[in-house]
């Protein structure tokens, strides 16, 4: 098992084989047709570079979101983003909300940077609270957010949002706002207008294509900063020609109001289904954390990893995360027909682990 975690991540399929994948959180439809034909037409690009300066793209980017190219910035996914804004800034002293996305403490580690934990409470569902506003002082240089969170899927609430964000546009602390899994949430619109409403110089808004559009083996993401500076070095610590000809493809296409309106039916489909797998785990008396996006945390005292696995089924062990412990895990929700499986797995472990129980195994 300790070599299996050895991987941060889920998705690792090609260490287990064929399997039904719920360790990794994306769009249960998959890429659009659309989204697809756009990479099949640029396939006859890849004989040339890819544009360095993603010109097309940022073009798209800027109609989709209201906001002029120059406060955009594109990159070999989200990770690629983190490290290159940690790479970019040399923070001495980092602030951090776990559980969370293991990238950013990784980025952290790579300069040297001292990480401080706040410590967020299963008894409270694992939500971000005032207690983040009492360890925000002038020695803090950075702070990572996630809403919905990862990996237990909480917004943060829009009041407390506005706080920080103000305390740190005070103190001049950089604000890595991750949105990631933003447009599987009702809240998505308005947690937009908190961060936009402001202009805040200090937020670096972090968003990826690979869980919406349902392309993580394309690498794309973006980040939106009114610090132009900021901007100018992170460019300065990338790579050059870092988002692949299909992949600025791809995310031009998944930028069209056609693709807006697919993303809209999807995240009512995905709040439904998220639905049925709560009440499947209640049923079975399953503790598990309320969530806003297309994943849930659940703990249980049985390795379900292992067991599930048994199965053909792959969920994400949170053992690793910080904050989290073993007994945790996070799965994600997809097509009706695939939950039906999963459900329908962990309900025989359960019954199974009942007879053994009852007979005192």
């Amino acid at each position: 098992m300790e070599e299996q975690l050895e991987y941060q991540h889920g998705g690792d399929i090609y260490s287990y084989g064929k399997v039904l994948d719920f360790s990794i959180n994306i769009n249960p439809f998959g890429p659009s047709q659309e989204v697809q034909q756009a990479v099949h037409r640029a396939v006859s690009e890849i004989a040339r570079y890819p544009d360095v300066h993603w010109r097309e793209l940022l073009q798209a980017l800027s109609v989709a979101k209201r906001i002029e190219q120059r406060y955009c910035i594109c990159g070999n996914g989200a990770a690629e983003l983190i490290f290159s804004l940690v790479q970019a800034e040399k923070p001495k002293k980092a602030l951090l909300a776990v559980p969370s996305f293991g990238e950013y403490e990784r980025a952290l580690q790579s300069a040297g940077c001292t990480i401080e934990y706040v410590y967020l409470k299963r008894e409270e569902q694992f939500d971000v609270t005032e207690e983040i506003l009492e360890r925000l002082d002038e020695t803090t240089d950075i702070l990572f957010l996630c809403s919905p969170s990862n990996p237990a899927g909480r917004l943060i609430e829009e009041g407390l949002l506005k706080q920080i964000l103000d305390t740190c546009e005070r103190l001049h602390i950089r604000v890595v706002f991750d949105v990631c899994f933003a447009e599987f949430s009702s809240a998505a619109g308005r947690i937009d207008e908190v961060v936009r409403k402001e202009a805040y110089r200090c937020v670096f808004w972090l968003e990826a294509f690979t869980k919406t559009y349902g392309i993580p083996g394309l690498r794309l993401g973006y980040g939106i900063s009114r610090d132009e500076r900021l901007l100018a070095k992170m460019r300065a610590c990338m790579q050059p020609w870092n988002v692949s000809v299909l992949a600025q493809a791809a995310g031009v296409a998944a930028l069209s109001a056609a693709e807006k309106k697919r993303t809209e039916q999807m995240r009512k489909y995905v709040a439904q289904e998220r639905s049925f797998i709560e009440k499947e785990l209640k049923k079975m008396g399953i503790v598990y954390i309320p969530s806003a996006a297309n994943y849930i945390l659940l703990s249980s005292p049985f390795d379900l990893f292992a067991l599930l696995k048994e199965k053909g089924i792959l969920i994400r062990d949170c053992r690793n995360y910080v904050g989290l412990e073993q007994g945790d895990y996070r799965i994600a929700v997809k097509l009706h027909e695939e939950n039906k499986k999963l459900i329908e797995a962990v309900s025989q472990i359960y019954r199974q682990k009942a007879k053994e129980q009852q007979k005192g195994v």
